[in-house]
């Protein structure tokens, strides 16, 4: 029964990488579609979202079934419950590339901010960095990674806030490009949200390794965090 469990353990987990993979290589495709204005890119991204969304579904059934079938221990059940979780917040992470995608397509034919688009490329790299080291946190149940790579969410949400304040200040100061602007609000908040997930995902890492459940996200922690570091990035 345990050699039966551990390789069943070991495949639920594998195909739990791969949506990992899968969707760090979604959000990537779909910044630079945006960014490059490729609409073909966008294209092949909006066709793979649906190869997530199947995965999540077939991962849970894999999941329920383990559980169903093996009835492991706490810290096992831990595991499998962790990854079951984890998979939603994967399965967002895609959801988030497909509208970055669809904004592609949005954007045609309209202005162009290129300072924006460099700091929305600048927030994607960060946000894919994070997706991979916690990906690879989640092979060893890795605690201390777990708790690093939360702790880098807080560069992402900085950066969306700069942004955010600089386009709403282009919209108030003219209606001119209102399209673009309003677009550009709509993937910063994306890829904000992908930062979140992610930040999740270690939540669940230090479940299934302590069984605690901890808020990891150091923005909701101290709600004035953003604003103290973003006026220290002014002053420097």
């Amino acid at each position: 029964m345990g050699e039966i469990f551990n390789d069943e353990l070991k495949r639920l987990r594998s195909h739990f990488m791969e949506m990992g993979i899968d969707a760090s290589e979604q959000i990537y495709q779909a910044t630079q579609a945006f960014t490059n204005h490729d609409p073909e890119l966008a294209k092949k991204v909006l066709s793979g979202d649906s190869h997530i969304n199947t995965d999540e579904v077939n991962l849970e059934k894999q999941a329920l079934k383990l559980m169903a079938l093996q009835q492991p221990v706490a810290a096992d059940f831990r595991k499998i419950i962790s990854i079951l979780k984890a998979s939603t917040d994967i399965e967002r992470i895609g959801d988030y590339a497909s509208h970055i995608a669809q904004c592609t397509v949005r954007m045609a034919d309209h202005y162009q901010d290129q300072a924006i688009q460099d700091n929305i490329q600048q927030m994607m790299m960060i946000v894919r960095k994070m997706l991979e080291q916690i990906m690879d946190a989640y092979v060893f149940t890795d605690e201390k990674t777990a708790y690093k790579v939360a702790n880098e969410d807080l560069k992402v949400d900085v950066l969306y806030v700069e942004q955010q304040q600089r386009i709403i200040g282009a919209l108030k100061a003219s209606n001119d490009h209102v399209t673009s602007y309003e677009t550009y609000l709509n993937v910063i908040r994306y890829l904000e949200r992908a930062g979140d997930h992610i930040v999740n995902l270690a939540e669940w890492i230090i479940y299934s390794g302590s069984g605690e459940l901890v808020e990891l996200n150091p923005g909701k922690a101290d709600h004035h965090l953003v604003g103290r570091k973003l006026r220290e990035h002014h002053t420097n």
